[in-house]
């Protein structure tokens, strides 16, 4: 268990080792959906590794995205959605292959009882994701679309530690919840002017993009 990502989230070896014990270990494609909109939560998703977007989809079909899970992470949606029984109000979409491991919603609610180690990770991420929303708003309120697909395609970067993005302008639209053509424009003239080069559904950042 040296290498283990739970080992580095959590300090209590006890807790570590009832996570692994009542958790179900998944394996997912990239495009997998593991939790969609309006579903029931039955348990809550730990990424173990690879990358989770979650996504929220508006009445017109368009969707935006609200925030990544990485490796270590789960999903604060969840936690909140399962403790109060309701149906999700989000979808979890797999970024990049992932192994998920899924916690039984009772044991969610003893190891808050028994572990201040997992009270204090619900805390941080709630805290995170706070931020993350935070920014999302401040974003569609005061940004111009191109500075919006600079700041994802930095985050995508950041995230992979890549500077060779796989993606497809659909698969952006549908993040920034813009259309498809809107971020074609864009990305062209950000061709043009040097800082990327566009492939076939990838995309090579040429210099840094700042945020």
């Amino acid at each position: 268990m040296q290498n283990d990502i739970l080992c580095s989230e959590f300090s209590s070896p006890d807790l570590v080792e009832k996570l692994h014990r009542f958790g179900v270990l998944k394996n997912y494609r990239e495009g997998d959906i593991i939790l969609d909109e309006n579903a029931s939560i039955r348990s809550i998703p730990i990424v173990m590794k690879g990358m989770i977007k979650v996504i929220r989809t508006e009445e017109d079909g368009r969707e935006i995205l609200l925030y990544y899970i990485k490796a270590g992470e789960s999903c604060i949606m969840s936690f909140l959605g399962g403790m109060h029984n309701e149906k999700s109000i989000v979808k979890a979409e797999v970024e990049e292959d992932s192994e998920v491991l899924f916690l039984p919603l009772d044991k969610v609610s003893l190891f808050i009882k028994e572990h201040p180690d997992w009270l204090d990770y619900i805390f941080r991420l709630y805290h995170k994701r706070f931020e993350e929303l935070l920014d999302i708003i401040n974003a569609i309120a005061f940004k111009k679309v191109d500075q919006r697909l600079l700041n994802l395609l930095h985050k995508k970067s950041e995230l992979t530690g890549s500077d060779t993005i796989q993606t497809t302008h659909e698969q952006l639209a549908n993040e920034l919840g813009t259309a498809r053509v809107v971020v074609s424009r864009l990305l062209k003239q950000l061709e043009e002017e040097g800082k990327l080069k566009l492939g076939r559904n990838k995309i090579l950042l040429l210099k840094t993009l700042n945020p």
